[in-house]
């Protein structure tokens, strides 16, 4: 019996990394989609192409397109990342490295593959918890999305295909998923999270991703694999 494929969203960050491990130990064939979207931190597409080898799937396309031509976020205009942010201010407020509408137009994507290779199961490393108040992260949007994924496609409306937005980090901690991503035999040094690397190739460490991550380590009690501006 073939395997059920999957739809992995795969930036190269820890999230999105883990919930790849996850899905291939539940037995699902992983279809990765990365995305090239005019990013500050293109460095994580080096770490997709990397994570995807290491846990050999089936496929992995990386899609091209340009947001900054819409701008509006530190990742993608001409705007500075937010650095040294204490832990309340991180916690609170949507921060100006949200991307527009970003994580909508990646699960499009998502959804049109899913169709166009007959997978049921988009896979979205999602997190309520240790986050940075991102809307597109929380559950009533991963809900909403679901339902009108199964009023958009041909293959559902033929009752053909079902399509669920699996988030199976979504009220997980970062110590917790870093936990179980190393359970599930991941390397954590072939990914990346910060958002304003130095040109040196090390993390900033101060920017909220690199925050975020450094704490999820420590709280698992395991010292973080990447290298990072001392």
């Amino acid at each position: 019996m073939a395997a059920k494929r999957a739809v992995v969203l795969l930036s190269g960050g820890l999230d999105s990394a883990t919930a790849a491990a996850m899905a291939r130990q539940q037995g699902f064939e992983i279809h990765a989609l990365t995305f090239r979207y005019g990013q500050r931190h293109e460095r994580e597409l080096e770490a997709a192409a990397k994570i995807a080898a290491f846990l050999g799937v089936a496929s992995h396309r990386v899609v091209e397109f340009d947001l900054r031509s819409i701008g509006g976020s530190a990742l993608t205009d001409n705007i500075e990342v937010p650095k040294s942010r204490n832990a309340e201010e991180i916690a609170h407020g949507i921060p100006i490295t949200y991307v527009p509408a970003r994580n909508t137009i990646f699960l499009s994507f998502g959804l049109a593959l899913a169709e166009r290779i007959g997978a049921e199961e988009i896979v979205f490393g999602a997190n309520e918890l240790d986050y940075s108040g991102y809307p597109d992260c929380r559950k009533e949007y991963i809900r909403a999305f679901e339902k009108m994924a199964n009023l958009a496609t041909q293959a559902c409306v033929e009752g053909r295909s079902r399509i669920r937005i699996n988030v199976p980090l979504i009220h997980m901690s970062k110590a917790a998923i870093v936990k179980q991503g190393l359970a599930l035999g991941l390397d954590y040094s072939l990914t990346w999270s910060c958002y304003d690397p130095l040109p040196d190739g090390r993390a900033c460490r101060l920017c909220d991703s690199c925050q975020l991550r450094l704490k999820g380590f420590s709280a698992a009690g395991i010292t973080d694999p990447i290298a990072y501006a001392s």
